[in-house]
């Protein structure tokens, strides 16, 4: 890869399967719209920025504080259900035997723990920039300006990777080259294309 790209992937719905939007909503016996009326409106955002822990979350899952949630359950659901996306770690292994060692650029809270004790995501990746650590997430402008900042490289001097849109959108306005994610041979191509692939 070149010097001066620095590679920078999101996690959950890039790399890795999320189980929000299957397996979640199958244990709760929910539609996902059923689930975001219900769910709490910030206990989320709070809890992957670090604002609140893993028992605060739970035990504000729901708005309604008296609707009963199998806590345990949930989280045993979630943390079963982590995997690689088709074609994902093949290309990972691609990179790192090309010497390309990317940087993780995550909204999650400490659950991306159990991503890694699942997967080892970190052969192929290093955990840079979780927003539960970091204190602030994507969209946010500062999602993407502190990470190049603490790499000592300018915003344009990075590749960003992602599933979601205004994510993708977010990361351009500051300056980088953002790439959405389709799939694994689109983003293969699209590591060719910048020769950050051979």
């Amino acid at each position: 890869m070149s010097e001066s790209k620095t590679l920078l992937l999101d996690v959950l719905g890039t790399l890795v399967h999320d189980p929000f939007y299957d397996e979640v909503p199958r244990f709760l016996g929910m539609s996902l719209e059923e689930i975001y009326a219900a769910k709490h409106p910030t206990s989320w955002v709070d809890f992957e920025s670090g604002r609140i822990d893993e028992t605060a979350y739970l035990g504000s899952f729901w708005s309604d504080p008296d609707r009963p949630l199998d806590a345990d359950g949930l989280v045993r659901c979630i943390r079963d259900a982590f995997r690689f996306l088709d074609g994902i770690e093949p290309l990972l292994a691609d990179l790192a035997a090309a010497g390309v060692a990317p940087h993780l650029l995550s909204n999650y809270p400490p659950w991306w723990r159990w991503i890694e004790e699942r997967l080892a995501l970190s052969r192929y990746a290093r955990w840079s920039f979780v927003s539960c650590a970091m204190g602030v997430r994507k969209p946010d402008p500062r999602a993407y300006t502190l990470p190049a900042e603490r790499l000592g490289v300018p915003p344009s001097a990075c590749v960003f990777v992602d599933d979601r849109p205004n994510n993708v959108e977010a990361a351009g306005a500051v300056g980088m080259d953002a790439i959405l994610f389709e799939d694994a041979a689109q983003l293969r191509a699209a590591l060719l294309e910048r020769q950050i692939l051979t």
